[in-house]
């Protein structure tokens, strides 16, 4: 598989990490939420969908969960709830809102930040109101078990900082050539950037298990020849007609379409995720702290 990488090199060559944790004054390390970012390597393969009705299915399992809606220039989780946005990030960056009152209540009472202007100034905070920004968002973050970012498709600064300094990224693909492509170009190229990256993988929209695991091993060999980088797969969800009859009506389909195939596939999904994320949160967990610092490079 061709390196479609190699010209972002330019654009992300300025970007660092901080491989620090944040700990409390005792030296243990602080309990805060697993930070998870959702991304895919290009546009159109359904990742927004999918952070939406995962997280459903996360809180339905009794873990309190967070939507963060981190699209620079296309946020739209609140348009796939159905829900109007009164308050975003940029209520808060402005001091005009508390974070409290910037997070909304979407369908079953799933908690979401709205993406807005504010996400452009987040990259751009002073000192004073960095400090601000993670004191507020610290307070929910202690009690939540999750917070996911669905950050940008594609290769863009702000989605690489987003993803390297979460905890796991989740990569949203399809069995789309271009998109099986894209997504292995993007973990590539975060792979290079930061080595201690952990990566899970999604296949959307399948025709069945085997399509998507066909789908799966095609970025895992390359990943593994190349990139000595194990991705786990965390599993797959069909092509089903249910989830755009869903979207057009502006309901999640796990709610409005409960025992369609895709929502069945989800329910397994995340069944599987919160067993398995228990070890990854147990191994690294780095504090909301050091997930803004880092961030935002601070």
């Amino acid at each position: 598989m061709s390196d479609q990488a190699a010209a972002l090199r330019e654009l992300i060559s300025s970007l660092g990490t901080d491989p620090s944790r944040q700990r409390d004054s005792s030296g243990t390390q602080e309990k805060t939420a697993h930070i998870i970012a959702v991304t895919s390597g290009k546009g159109g393969v359904g990742k927004s969908n999918f952070t939406l009705n995962f997280a459903l299915e996360l809180q339905k399992l009794g873990r309190k969960v967070l939507v963060f809606d981190a699209d620079i220039g296309m946020a739209n989780i609140d348009v796939l709830m159905g829900v109007r946005s009164q308050y975003n990030l940029f209520h808060l960056l402005n001091r005009e809102k508390s974070m409290s009152e910037i997070i909304q209540s979407g369908p079953n009472s799933l908690p979401f930040i709205a993406g807005g202007s504010g996400l452009t100034e987040l990259f751009s905070l002073s000192e004073e109101d960095l400090l601000y920004f993670t004191r507020q968002i610290e307070e929910i973050a202690h009690d939540m078990d999750y917070i996911l970012f669905d950050t940008g498709a594609g290769l863009s600064k702000e989605t690489i900082r987003f993803i390297t300094a979460a905890d796991e990224c989740i990569v949203v693909t399809t069995p789309e050539p271009t998109a099986i492509t894209d997504a292995y170009a993007l973990v590539k190229v975060v792979h290079d950037l930061e080595h201690a990256a952990l990566f899970r993988l999604v296949v959307n929209r399948a025709v069945d298990r085997r399509e998507a695991q066909q789908t799966a091993d095609k970025i895992r060999l390359v990943a593994e020849k190349f990139l000595h980088l194990d991705i786990p797969v965390l599993g797959h969800v069909s092509d089903d007609p249910h989830v755009s009859q869903a979207v057009k009506k502006q309901t999640p389909f796990s709610i409005r379409f409960p025992n369609s195939q895709a929502s069945k596939d989800i329910q397994e999904l995340a069944s599987r995720y919160a067993q398995q994320s228990l070890q990854v949160r147990a191994d690294s967990p780095k504090g909301f702290k050091s997930f803004v610092r880092k961030l935002l490079k601070r």
